[in-house]
């Protein structure tokens, strides 16, 4: 039997809720976590509101002195992967610690470090600069924190597509697990790109929504879209080999059965019109699965609520399923969170797994006018209970053209053996 990769662990900071219950209640439940911006003066920026992280308790996961000696980015990192490790249940005294990894990225790194020591250098001098700019500021420092924490002496990586980084780490987990080469990895992304410069960046690029209303502003799919929300937060997931989680008797929440990635080849920030590389990564993913697109119940969509994005996404959807497009339920789940950039594809992976546990397919909020250039089913608004949703899909689409796509299985006695 070929090796299988299954999610043991699972942990969340986010907008939406800084534990996967609370996130995933509030997910059901159609709640916006998108806000004023509270974390610095908006006053003189066109872009008012934000994704920020509001409840989360750092001193839970980490000593003062380590998140004094973090940028927040690395310190969501630490709470979502203390989360899913916990979740787990896996004692490492136990393992083989060569045979632990950690794929997990960031798609801007410490950004917010970056801003605040070059005003220091530029107001105080070369010398006022903190000694730790550097490990606070890299985005490889999320995955050495983590595995410095959990002694994961294996593989120990941190990719970056921008936001597809998540999904291309967990893309890359599962590759790693079903080959061989690691039995357990921690993976997800984190993202604290909200900062003044962040905020700056993205506007002058024209991509975030100027729209003040917090609740109307992030709305996937809708005519009236007119950009994405930044956010901040994370998204971990323990990944596993099917026989060593059996053989320690571990709780199964879903399979990952496919994975796929390509490159549009097109432009460093917009998809190419056709969708053509993001249905091929939607393929590929369910050609690794053994599925066809008729047995896929839930596509999580990248879905940013930009202009160019959703049109282009719903393209993509329609060549990769076709006359099944019509019937398959999408929603992004973004209009919840806003974007989370690197983090982005764990919180949604996230989001996947729990819709194929509870049969409940999580909503596109603030859904209100249809576009003619997005013409299928977003699950508008509010949840929908469905009878049975067995594969899911999460679509990650990235600056400089990243495609990736997870293909993830409902897990139950009868998937024991496949």
């Amino acid at each position: 039997m070929s090796r299988r990769c299954v999610i043991t662990g699972m942990g969340v900071v986010s907008p939406l809720g800084s534990t996967v219950d609370s996130m995933w209640e509030n997910a059901k439940n159609g709640v916006c976590g998108i806000d004023n911006i509270t974390k610095f003066d908006a006053t003189d920026f066109k872009v008012k509101v934000a994704g920020e992280v509001r409840d989360f308790d750092a001193e839970k996961y980490m000593t003062k002195k380590d998140i004094k000696r973090n940028d927040p980015f690395a310190v969501y990192a630490m709470g979502a992967a203390v989360q899913a490790m916990d979740d787990s249940g896996i004692d490492m005294e136990k393992e083989d610690a060569s045979r632990v990894g950690v794929i997990f990225g960031s798609g801007v790194g410490g950004l917010g470090t970056m801003q605040q020591q070059v005003t220091r250098m530029n107001e105080k001098g070369a010398s006022r600069v903190s000694p730790m700019f550097i490990p606070m500021t890299i985005g490889n420092m999320a995955a050495g924190n983590i595995a410095i924490r959990f002694g994961a002496k294996g593989i120990n990586e941190d990719i970056v597509t921008a936001c597809a980084t998540a999904t291309s780490s967990i893309g890359a987990a599962f590759r790693n697990i079903i080959h061989g080469y690691a039995d357990v990895i921690i993976t997800g992304g984190a993202e604290a790109g909200l900062c003044e410069i962040g905020i700056a960046g993205f506007t002058n690029l024209t991509a975030l929504s100027t729209n003040p209303d917090p609740k109307d502003a992030c709305k996937p799919f809708d005519k009236n879209r007119d950009g994405f929300v930044l956010g901040d937060g994370a998204g971990a997931l323990v990944v596993e080999e099917l026989e060593h989680a059996l053989a320690r008797n571990a709780t199964i929440y879903g399979e990952i059965v496919g994975y796929g990635a390509t490159s549009d080849a097109y432009h460093i920030t917009l998809p190419e019109k056709t969708g053509a590389g993001a249905a091929k990564a939607m393929e590929l993913a369910m050609e690794e699965a053994g599925i066809k697109p008729e047995q896929v119940s839930y596509i999580n969509a990248h879905g940013t609520s930009t202009p160019a994005n959703d049109s282009t996404e719903t393209n993509a959807i329609k060549l990769a399923f076709g006359d099944a497009a019509k019937d398959v339920a999408i929603s992004s789940t973004k209009s919840m969170t806003g974007h989370l950039l690197g983090a982005a594809g764990a919180v949604e992976a996230v989001m996947c797994v729990k819709a194929l546990q509870d049969d409940i397919l999580p909503p596109t909020i603030n859904y209100k006018t249809p576009d003619e250039e997005c013409d299928l089913d977003y699950i508008p608004n509010e949840a929908r209970k469905v009878e049975k949703a067995e594969y899911a899909l999460s679509n990650s689409l990235g600056f400089g053209g990243h495609n990736a796509v997870l293909c993830f299985k409902k897990w139950g006695e009868q998937n024991e053996i496949r």
